[in-house]
């Protein structure tokens, strides 16, 4: 072939160090934006990012030339600085080290953008411990569960 076309859609799924709830609504309204712009600086391209208190979903498209953890290390390294630097009476700020990252189809593409734009909606019900688990098991990854949120 003479070109090369890849529409390779991840779902990622992050949370803050111990889950702890320092995504008030004045940092999501300011971090939401932010990662977009890391994505597109860094040569991908983000379709909704969003979350909760603790956590982060983000849709993103990748190209061939960026892994699906050279693209989390951008946006979890980028947007840390951000709040560092904006936020700082944020005091113990981190994100956990591990991540999510689910492929989606594109048939998948408006669903799982009204998934992330209803996480108040969706955290009234569940936590995001039962969420994370979720998306574990719909997508068959193996897990030891006394490790998972260490």
């Amino acid at each position: 072939m003479a070109h090369t076309y890849t529409n390779c859609l991840i779902h990622y799924v992050f949370s803050t160090k111990y889950r702890e709830p320092h995504l008030n609504s004045e940092l999501r309204s300011r971090i939401w934006p932010f990662i977009g712009g890391i994505a597109r600086e860094k040569g991908f391209r983000t379709i909704e990012v969003g979350g909760h208190t603790d956590h982060v979903h983000a849709l993103i498209i990748l190209p061939t030339t960026i892994t699906v953890a050279k693209a989390v290390q951008l946006m979890k390294g980028g947007s840390s600085k951000f709040v560092h630097q904006t936020f700082p009476s944020v005091q113990g700020f981190a994100w956990q080290e591990g991540y999510g990252a689910f492929t989606i189809g594109a048939s998948a593409i408006e669903q799982t953008v009204a998934y992330i734009r209803g996480q108040e909606e969706h955290h009234r019900r569940h936590t995001f411990e039962e969420e994370y688990i979720a998306f574990l098991d719909r997508n068959g990854v193996a897990y030891d569960p006394r490790y998972v949120f260490d």
